[in-house]
């Protein structure tokens, strides 16, 4: 009989499933671009150019929040709804989208893309792929619902907008919140809110319930009152974050309470309510109630510490996630009491995730000091707090800005584009998009220790 050979399909690699996710990303960036270049999109003659579009249409799809140009004034509806459907692609993920349009046209979908969105929402099991993406389209609208039924109330009743410009505003407002974003139809952002809770505490909930992660919100939802259950994750999430939240709140301030240019002025309830949620926002959302020029630069250094950390993992916040310094945290504790293996809040860590964080680091610190050098460069007068703020802003896809954003030149610009993208994605996920596959070796080298501090 005649031998018959089956063509199999190539092994979806860690390598191959990244350069997919970039690959996928990258022509969403240009969509997104292309779009925002259409006349219609900007209130000026003859479109806008493709450094405007490409600087904006990456902030939002990587749901960052830094611009160049003021969205409520620049973009018309139509540009401003392209940079909300960005905003929402970034939020939830290309593969996710991608996996769920596979749902509803063809009821099924092969293993190279199971595998594909259980790369992007870090969930576990390929056969749980289509369960678990349900839930995060499920959970995301429910939540940007609630926050914009309360925006809508908002703005309708106490603003006097009409019906059709409170939805606008409410949705638009709720989505960019929700997925850390901090894109906002004002001016000022959302300074002529910093004394409204109505307004300041709905925006502040969604980037915190959108910072936590999906697999947080799960958890908490089956076995909210049972801790044991939670997982390791769960756990260091839900114990950084409040510590993150009330330091950060307590750190701004005292440092901004008598500052004229922020806090000074308000009444001691908003003065309360602004520092919060600038603790909040600056674990990745980029709205800004208070005016973050005018703020002290130990304020800068301390909001770039919590930028860098970011939010959890697997949701819609940036940084290098407060998981990466807790594991960081229990193995230096570890390291100092003279233990060998590194107990985590009633579990051993598993050594590949210790090598995983330090990488990471690693990465994330060259990709941010060689950043601020190339900002630095590109404008001799740019001081070392203003550039890092900005690079720390756009690498940990935050949005803050010190208000230098739009004067940066266009090669300063095309940096924290970089940046921005390299964000998103994890310097770990574009490292090994970009890597050459390796062999496995067949023999151990020798073991050595060198001196170490």
């Amino acid at each position: 009989m005649p031998r018959t050979y089956l063509r199999q399909r190539p092994e979806m690699t860690p390598s191959r499933t990244a350069r997919f996710i970039v690959s996928a990303f990258a022509i969403a960036l240009v969509v997104g671009t292309g779009l925002l270049m259409i006349p219609v999109a900007s209130t000026g003659p003859g479109g806008t150019d493709l450094l405007t579009a490409l600087f904006t249409a990456t902030s939002s799809l990587c749901v960052t929040g830094l611009i160049t140009v003021d969205t409520a004034t620049y973009w018309t509806p139509f540009g401003q709804t392209v940079i909300l459907c960005l905003i929402q692609v970034g939020g939830l993920g290309v593969m996710t989208l991608t996996t769920m349009l596979g749902i509803v046209l063809a009821r099924k979908f092969g293993l190279s893309i199971k595998l594909l969105a259980r790369a992007e929402t870090k969930s576990f099991g390929s056969g749980r792929v289509r369960h678990v993406v349900l839930r995060i389209v499920a959970t995301t609208a429910v939540i940007e619902f609630a926050a914009a039924v309360l925006l809508f109330l908002r703005f309708l009743l106490h603003y006097h907008y009409s019906p059709g410009q409170a939805v606008a505003h409410a949705v638009f407002h709720s989505v960019s919140a929700f997925n850390n974003a901090g894109f906002a139809l004002y001016t000022l952002n959302v300074m002529d809110f910093n004394e409204d809770p109505f307004i300041l505490l709905p925006l502040a909930g969604c980037v915190i319930l959108g910072g936590l992660g999906f697999p947080v919100l799960y958890e908490l939802r089956h076995h909210l009152r049972l801790p044991r259950m939670w997982s390791m994750n769960t756990r260091l999430v839900l114990l950084a974050t409040p510590v993150l939240l009330v330091g950060g709140t307590i750190f701004i301030a005292v440092l901004e309470w008598s500052n004229s240019g922020t806090l000074g002025p308000q009444p001691v309830g908003s003065k309360i309510l602004n520092a919060f949620f600038q603790s909040t926002i600056a674990r990745t959302a980029g709205f800004n109630s208070l005016d973050i020029a005018q703020m002290h630069p130990v304020s800068w250094l301390g909001m770039d510490v919590l930028m860098f950390i970011g939010g959890g993992p697997a949701g819609t916040a940036g940084g290098l996630k407060v998981t990466t310094f807790g594991v960081l945290f229990f193995i230096a504790w570890t390291e100092i009491r003279g233990g060998a293996a590194v107990p985590v809040l009633g579990k051993r860590l598993s050594r590949s995730v210790q090598r995983e964080a330090i990488t990471l680091v690693v990465l994330a610190m060259g990709a941010v000091i060689a950043g601020t050098m190339l900002l630095m460069l590109s404008d001799i007068a740019l001081g070392l707090d203003r550039a890092l703020f900005e690079v720390v802003s756009a690498f940990a896809t935050v949005g803050l800005s010190t208000g230098i954003t739009a004067s940066l030149s266009p090669f300063a610009q095309v940096v924290l584009i970089c940046l921005m993208f390299l964000g998103r994605l994890g310097p770990v996920t574009v490292a090994t998009a970009l890597a050459v596959g390796r062999q496995p070796r067949a023999y151990e080298l020798p073991k050595e220790r060198p001196l170490i501090g």
